[in-house]
């Protein structure tokens, strides 16, 4: 059982790394730079797209138990942060693959910052069903 876990994140990292390498040598195929550019790009967009918005995978169990201690307030607030600064940085430098996910990023991390202060001081309301469906 101990062994399980290491094993499991090793493989996960060697999956991610797989991941990686498929990309950069199926981007080195492109020829034309501007495609290259747009095909990367693309990529990193729904990348970041996916990361902010990651911890709003969590709203209905804020919803369902009216609380928001499966929520870190910090890691929202640093996402609303770090995709504002990048949106900010895409508008100054006219880079969509930049402006564009950060400013989703931004408006997912208002998202979670206003959930997180509403549900914030109500009681916890306990419910009868699991919180984490097997």
């Amino acid at each position: 059982m101990q062994l399980e876990s290491p094993m499991r994140m090793i493989g996960l990292l060697a999956a991610v790394f797989g991941l990686i390498a498929i990309v950069v040598a199926g981007s080195l195929q492109i020829s034309d730079t501007d495609m290259r550019r747009i095909f990367v790009g693309l990529l990193s967009a729904a990348s970041l797209i996916s990361m902010s918005a990651s911890p709003l995978c969590i709203i209905s169990l804020v919803i369902r138990t009216k609380s928001v201690e499966f929520m870190p307030f910090y890691l929202s607030l640093s996402t609303f942060l770090m995709s504002t600064c990048f949106f900010m940085y895409g508008l100054f430098n006219d880079d969509v693959f930049i402006y564009v996910p950060n400013g989703i990023g931004t408006v997912l991390g208002i998202v979670q910052l206003a959930l997180y202060f509403y549900y914030d001081n109500r009681p916890r309301q306990d419910s009868a069903e699991p919180l984490i469906e097997a």
